[in-house]
């Protein structure tokens, strides 16, 4: 909720216009955020209330369900031993 609050203050007036905020969105994302708006399919997000719900409900849920591309970014570090990595 913060994320989101932070970022409708940061547009200033653009926050005013719903299809602004929806474009805007992802160039305030980075990391495991940008990853998460590049994967969702095509056209599921129309209004700003579809983007808000989906990224609490996939940020703020309780069971947060990896993705293959989570997997691929996991790498053990030099000093960890495998069963730790494990």
């Amino acid at each position: 909720m913060e994320y989101v609050n932070r970022f409708i203050i940061q547009c200033g007036e653009g926050a005013n216009r719903d299809e602004l905020r929806v474009r805007l969105f992802s160039s305030s994302l980075s990391g495991s955020g940008f990853t998460w708006f590049i994967s969702l399919p095509p056209n599921s997000v129309i209004t700003w209330a579809d983007l808000e719900k989906q990224f609490h409900k996939y940020f703020f849920s309780r069971v947060h369900e990896k993705k293959i591309t989570d997997l691929v970014r996991l790498k053990q570090r030099n000093d960890e031993s495998v069963k730790i990595f494990v």
